[in-house]
């Protein structure tokens, strides 16, 4: 098989465990559809039995309802020194989703580590266009930084985590909290991160041909940051907060890992964020896992207990440093 027909074919690069995704027709994504979209995913999110989590309330404006937070806690009694903790933001493409569509994983998350998860339901575009997703991230975090000695927690061992646009909204709260001069944090977890508002636009830099194939494409991605946008582009100095790959200063950011699989149409945006990141001086760990799509960590793989166990070391190895 040739080179350029190799890059055309799904079947030739795509992991065997994923065949699946060969025989799925992509999703229409637009403000028509995306209801029954919402509805598809939100039905499928099952209650935890037993409830893993409680749920904590932070106020916000006036005639705003409260910001909603869960909070997920290893199992057995607490014993001996504060707990390290993992904020964690949901994916969704900014659109749908909430904590409980990952809630087996953050409840395993807390056990297996040992750490106090507290994930963010942030407000969705397009009804609530940018900024006040991430205002809202942002209010979960502080809300957790001022409690850390009521929690539980080590105010040195605060770790930041996000799933594809969790994994954004995520990369522009490090960004902030950094110009607000907020503790710093222990590092931040950016699975397969959307950080470039550019993808699959013409104005994109990227354009491979092996990516964006499968899972997530570039219609969706388009539909999705229009959705964030609103009206208007953010300004200049709010544009790396909305898009984390177009901020002019990386410097100052706390130690990131960042993992993406080789067909994700974010293989490209990643790959650069985390060049910018090194030449930043940020302490980087990047993984890209072969044959693989973007969310390939919902389905089990090689590839999946690859990335589970590194974000395992990748954590053990930031809270051992912070205690």
């Amino acid at each position: 098989m040739s080179t350029s027909n190799r890059a055309s074919n799904g079947k030739y690069l795509l992991d065997p465990a994923y065949h699946a995704l060969l025989d799925e027709a992509p999703q229409a994504w637009n403000l028509d559809t995306l209801p029954a979209i919402r509805q598809r995913v939100h039905a499928g999110i099952q209650p935890s039995e037993p409830l893993r989590f409680e749920e904590h309330w932070v106020a916000r404006a006036e005639n705003e309802a409260p910001l909603r937070l869960c909070v997920y806690a290893p199992l057995g009694p607490k014993a001996g020194p504060a707990r390290p903790s993992i904020y964690y933001i949901h994916g969704g493409g900014f659109v749908l989703g909430k904590p409980e569509m990952v809630d087996d994983q953050l409840a395993e998350l807390a056990h297996s580590m040992g750490a106090l998860v507290v994930a963010v339901d942030y407000r969705l575009a397009p009804e609530y266009p940018f900024p006040s997703p991430l205002e809202d991230c942002l209010a979960g975090l502080e809300w957790l930084i001022e409690r850390t000695e009521l929690l539980g927690i080590d105010p040195q061992r605060i770790t930041l985590m996000g799933h594809s646009a969790g994994g954004g909204l995520a990369a522009g709260l490090a960004q902030l909290a950094r110009d607000l001069g907020l503790p710093a944090l222990a590092g931040q977890l950016l699975i397969y991160p959307m950080l470039d508002c550019r993808t699959g636009t013409p104005d994109s830099p990227w354009h491979n041909p092996t990516t964006g194939r499968f899972a997530w494409t570039a219609d969706a991605n388009r539909f999705c940051w229009a959705s964030l946008q609103g009206q208007q582009l953010p300004s200049e100095n709010m544009l790396g907060y909305f898009s984390p790959l177009l901020a002019t200063d990386l410097t100052g950011l706390p130690p990131t890992f960042i993992a993406v699989g080789a067909l994700d149409l974010f293989f490209e945006e990643d790959l650069e964020y985390a060049r910018r990141l090194s030449r930043a001086g940020v302490a980087l760990e990047l993984h890209v896992y072969p044959g693989v799509t973007h969310m390939f960590d919902l389905s089990p793989s090689l590839q999946t207990a690859q990335c589970k166990e590194a974000v395992s070391q990748a954590l053990n190895r930031w809270w051992l440093a912070n205690f």
